[in-house]
């Protein structure tokens, strides 16, 4: 998925990677708590009367380019988010995101189907993000 939005990169930057500030633009995660090492967070997602729980490490970060994440137990996911300087004031997103579907979800989704919805869930959650940013708000920066 990817989206443009227009801001300069280090700010873009600002905003993704302040992670706590996730739940005001993804819709599906309840909270996001960094935890005494900075590279490992605790995160709650709830959709649809299901709530899910784990923990991510962040495997690789380089300021104001690229963020990789992966799950350490709980809902298995990994993934990562590149930005693109496309001129000095406008700055491409793109964000990949895997998962496995958890068990007791298995039996009552097709899988293509559950896909489907995730898939446009994460462009609408990017869409948020690009407005939030658009409109000077959340981080520090």
């Amino acid at each position: 998925m990817t989206t443009e939005v227009k801001a300069p990169v280090d700010r873009v930057w600002a905003v993704w990677s302040d992670l706590e500030a996730m739940p005001k633009w993804m819709r599906w995660i309840e909270s996001v708590k960094t935890l005494d090492d900075p590279d490992l967070t605790d995160w709650t997602l709830a959709a649809q009367g299901f709530r899910f729980h784990w923990k991510a490490r962040i495997t690789q970060r380089v300021e104001a380019q690229q963020l990789h994440w992966e799950s350490v137990g709980g809902l298995p996911t990994k993934g990562g988010v590149r930005f693109y300087v496309e001129q000095p004031d406008r700055t491409a997103v793109k964000l990949t995101v895997t998962y496995e579907l958890p068990g007791v979800l298995a039996p009552l989704m097709e899988p293509t189907i559950l896909g489907g919805i995730v898939t446009k869930e994460l462009q609408a959650n990017l869409d948020r993000f690009r407005d939030l940013v658009e409109q000077g708000g959340a981080a520090h920066a």
